[in-house]
């Protein structure tokens, strides 16, 4: 919102921009009721008030595509929380869309911006450093400025938890559907996924997600194939219902043929068919702890501080076959 100027109290009152300056100086010979009306409008319209202080939230992944994040249950769930403990700082928010805007990064008028899942090298996070803005990643970025913080979920623990969760049911060979993406998440998971399979002499398998195949048809090959997997853990919402799609068509019954696992936070795996077990990374959590961070960087707080939000795994029927 611009800043009110003496020529919008001015047009506003009535008067000439002398007239205002002179009733708001206590200066100039004029009636009393005027002076007294330049400065009960000067007020109305917010005249010298400090501009309102707004927080933008951004999300960056796959920064050079223009894609709905908004529409994904986590950015959703994030988002909403976000906005809600903005809010409650005294804050408005505004969530920029996630598309190649250099113009709209370099111009905003923000104090200070979240990051979900910056990629390296993310132009975003150089033009708003370029600005001097405070910033609060949601993903560990590769390094940090003065007035930078970071929240994040300990991906490797919860990828070791998933894995046990599985092997403990009786899988013995478990692919990991990650990628494309090259941002903080999928490379933890990855690395750890990768760790943990060396740990036990297995072969790691890891396999992209397409998003644009809405029917998992492209996991066909993954399923159907020689040596295929007796479990999969997908690391982001759709994969679930995608691997759920792939199956039945590859004759594969879940779970007494294969076990599922995603993480997500969308309440419809719920009641799919079987339900799936579930990892919430609890994007809630995340968001307002990387607000309340960037609240505290942008009112002169010191940066360089991470926090580390516990993710949860909800077993259900996808994974839960019974062993011996």
């Amino acid at each position: 919102m611009p800043r009110v100027t003496l020529t919008d109290v001015a047009r506003a009152a009535e008067v000439s921009v002398a007239t205002v300056s002179n009733a708001l100086n206590g200066t100039g010979r004029m009636a009393e009721s005027t002076r007294a009306r330049v400065r009960a409008t000067a007020a109305a319209l917010g005249y010298g008030e400090p501009p309102p202080r707004t927080l933008a939230l951004a999300v960056t992944t796959y920064g050079t595509l223009s894609w709905d994040f908004a529409g994904i249950p986590f950015y959703a769930r994030a988002i909403s929380a976000a906005t809600a403990a903005a809010h409650r700082r005294g804050y408005a928010l505004i969530a920029l869309p996630a598309a190649p805007a250099e113009t709209l990064w370099r111009t905003v008028p923000v104090a200070g911006v979240v990051l979900l899942d910056s990629p390296a090298d993310d132009p975003v996070v150089r033009i708003l450093r370029g600005r001097g803005l405070p910033l609060v990643f949601d993903g560990r970025p590769a390094r940090l400025g003065v007035r930078e913080a970071w929240v994040d979920n300990d991906h490797r623990a919860t990828t070791h938890e998933v894995l046990d969760h599985l092997a403990a049911r009786g899988a013995r060979r478990i692919a990991l559907v990650a990628g494309p993406g090259e941002e903080h998440y999928t490379r933890s998971c990855r690395a750890a996924y990768e760790q943990w399979c060396a740990a036990r002499g297995s072969e790691p398998r890891v396999v992209p997600l397409d998003f644009a195949d809405r029917d998992g048809r492209t996991l066909d090959a993954l399923l159907a194939g020689p040596g295929r997997p007796d479990a999969v853990h997908g690391l982001y919402d759709p994969c679930g219902h995608r691997v759920l799609a792939s199956a039945a068509r590859c004759g594969l019954r879940v779970p007494d043929d294969l076990l599922v696992v995603c993480a997500s936070e969308d309440p419809a795996y719920e009641t799919t068919a079987p339900p799936v077990s579930t990892v919430t990374l609890a994007p809630h959590r995340t968001a307002r702890a990387a607000v309340g961070a960037l609240v505290d960087l942008v009112e002169g707080g010191s940066g360089g501080a991470g926090q580390t939000i516990p993710a949860r795994l909800t077993p259900r029927e996808s994974s839960l076959r019974a062993v011996g």
